[in-house]
């Protein structure tokens, strides 16, 4: 009788699990108007709903061990832990920084929730399991219960056979049917394999895409309706008004082509450059056209008009407005199919268990609302498809009138290089005047130091040979007196050979030279360094000297008691930071300091930025491309 027992306990825990599917619903409908009450910014509704949700999940998991036999492990993430940094701000693991614990913990919590894919398949599990795992749950009691039915109604017809047949059936199914129940519990409660996390992220990846690239579309078709009364003020103006408003209407139109350029350089990866012709400066013009013109203003405007108007960029632009409006109308159809499959996916399935029924247009296919439940992803899932290739193909489309012509190109090319020649014309001269600086200096400082100090030296040793003889006493305190300036001349030597390039830097390299620049600091200096690798002796002097000069202006002027010093390689580019928490104001035109650094990585195409508030904190940042050491 052992096996009556089991079974029909096994039935009674089947139909107790059965009733939990209604509280499954309720957690999945509360998860659901979570993220519907977080798009419209309350976004910390959601985390605690789903919390509280993860208790029905957990209830589940316990019962496929217990009654099931399953084990179901817990497949959350560990909850972050926000840690206080030295600048009195809350880091999150990921790098973020939140200004209070309060705003570190519900960012943290929100990120947590947001980002577990055991989310996402709880959600999906208490959508589903209320039917499918209920239907295994229920089964065997279902089948107990019309046997016993049928048994007491029809205790003497030929029916009685049968129902005595299905309450021994969901005797003999019920442990096997509640143990598919916990299989079918651990096959989403469960944490996923590796290959499941890695098909999983793909599919997330896949529908991320699709969806920010619908977003996308939708944005372009909406700007390309503005291309319409852009395009008609633009022709107007051509047409109808003298030239003067229609330069000004074409140069202002400009910023709505170069608005679909950035957007295809961001979004589709196409590189689109402004094509415009450059607008001649006043020393370009020559004394001719300002001749006759009454004023200088006039003989500008009248010579940036004409730039503008021979521009082959101004028509083309012109030309791309009227073409826009119709090569954006594709944009909408993924966004339609998406918005319409969800439609079709959605609105069957509250109306065909209601057994109403609707027009074709809201949600029915060929007749039917559960053909629309088929068409409804199908629509849904070819619209996030569609919405990657369209953009590109968008992208490709602004190329043909949008990039640069091939005179434009040559003439941006040509105005690159004279800027480039005027640059290094600048950078080789301020090189050569700080070569030549630096030569006088130490012409000057072995004319007046050490070359003064060994004469005096020779001297004294001359005067010690001249007593030796005569007054042994003098002779010796003459050549200790030798000794000890020989030993300030080398001092000396030593100091002028450290300024020209540090021994430490040549045997150790730019890092630990950087380190000990710090321990000789009278204020604590924080060092994070890692530039991965050795740099060329010219790029690595220029730094090292770099760095010296903005650290003694940190201790000289800014009051600092606290600086940080990084140093970071990123491909060819070395980016260093000097920070102080100082009084700020710092300002390179009224320094030399600043000013010397900016000639001196100016020669190796360096850029010095200086971010220095009234208040503090004062950044300087020093960027460099850098060649690799042979």
């Amino acid at each position: 009788m052992g096996w009556l027992r089991t079974g029909v306990r096994a039935a009674g825990r089947g139909l107790a699990r059965f009733a939990l599917g209604p509280v499954e619903l309720l957690a999945c409908a509360a998860q659901l108007l979570g993220i519907g009450v977080t798009c419209i910014g309350l976004i910390f509704l959601f985390p605690l709903v789903v919390e509280r949700g993860r208790v029905v999940a957990g209830l589940a998991r316990r019962l496929a061990l217990s009654w099931s036999g399953v084990p179901v492990a817990a497949p959350y993430r560990l909850r972050p832990q926000a840690v206080r940094g030295p600048d009195e701000r809350f880091h999150a693991p990921d790098g973020s920084t939140y200004p209070t614990a309060r705003t570190a913990s519900l960012g943290m919590h929100s990120r947590w929730i947001w980002t577990d894919p055991a989310t996402w398949r709880d959600l999906l599990w208490s959508a589903i399991d209320p039917f499918a795992g209920g239907a295994l749950a229920v089964a065997p009691a279902a089948l107990m219960a019309s046997g016993a039915v049928t048994i007491v109604l029809r205790p003497w017809s030929w029916l009685m056979p049968l129902g005595v047949l299905g309450v021994l059936a969901g005797i003999a199914i019920a442990p096997k049917m509640l143990l598919w129940h916990g299989r079918w519990t651990r096959l989403l409660l469960a944490p996923a394999s590796p290959a499941a996390a890695e098909r999983g992220a793909d599919r997330r990846r896949w529908f991320g895409a699709g969806l920010l690239a619908a977003f996308r579309c939708m944005t372009l078709g909406v700007l390309s309706a503005l291309a319409v009364p852009q395009f008609l003020t633009c022709f107007v103006a051509v047409v109808a008004a003298g030239p003067v408003v229609a330069m000004w209407v074409l140069a202002w139109a400009r910023w709505l082509p170069n608005l679909f350029r950035q957007l295809a350089t961001i979004w589709s990866g196409i590189e689109l450059p402004e094509p415009y012709l450059s607008t001649p400066r006043m020393s370009d013009i020559s004394g001719d056209q300002r001749a006759v013109s009454s004023t200088t203003w006039w003989a500008g405007f009248a010579a940036r008009a004409r730039t503008m108007w021979f521009d082959p960029s101004t028509w083309r632009d012109l030309l791309w407005l009227a073409c826009q409006p119709f090569a954006g109308a594709p944009l909408f159809l993924p966004v339609v199919m998406i918005g319409y499959g969800i439609w079709g996916l959605t609105l069957p399935a509250l109306e065909v268990p209601l057994g109403s029924s609707s027009s074709p247009w809201y949600g029915e296919a060929f007749g039917s609302g559960w053909a629309a439940l088929l068409v409804g992803p199908a629509l849904t899932a070819a619209g996030l498809a569609l919405a990657p290739p369209l953009l590109r193909l968008h992208g490709r489309w602004l190329t043909l009138l949008l990039r640069p012509t091939a005179r434009a190109s040559l003439l941006a090319e040509r105005e690159q290089l004279t800027a480039r020649v005027e640059q290094l014309t600048e950078t080789r001269t301020a090189a050569t005047d700080t070569l030549t600086a630096e030569l006088r200096r130490i012409e000057r400082d072995l004319h007046d130091g050490a070359q003064a100090r060994m004469v005096a030296v020779g001297m004294t040793l001359g005067a010690a040979e001249a007593l030796i003889d005569s007054d042994p006493a003098a002779a010796k305190t003459l050549v200790a007196q030798a000794k000890n300036a020989s030993e300030a001349a080398l001092s000396e030597l030593r100091g002028l050979v450290r300024g020209i390039h540090p021994p430490v830097l040549a045997e150790r390299g730019l890092v630990d030279a950087v380190r000990a620049l710090a321990l000789d600091s009278p204020i604590p200096v924080q060092v994070d360094a890692d530039v991965g690798g050795p740099v060329a002796a010219p790029v690595e002097s220029a730094l090292y000297f770099a760095v010296a000069e903005a650290l003694t202006n940190a201790v000289r002027h800014s009051g600092a008691d606290r600086i940080r010093i990084e140093l970071r390689r990123t491909d060819a580019l070395l980016r260093i930071t000097v920070q102080d928490n100082g009084a700020g104001g710092a300002d390179a035109t009224r320094g030399s300091g600043l000013y010397g650094i900016e000639r001196r990585l100016g020669s190796f195409d360096g850029r010095v930025g200086v971010d220095s508030p009234p208040g503090g904190p004062t950044l300087v940042t020093m960027e460099l491309p850098t060649v690799q050491a042979r």
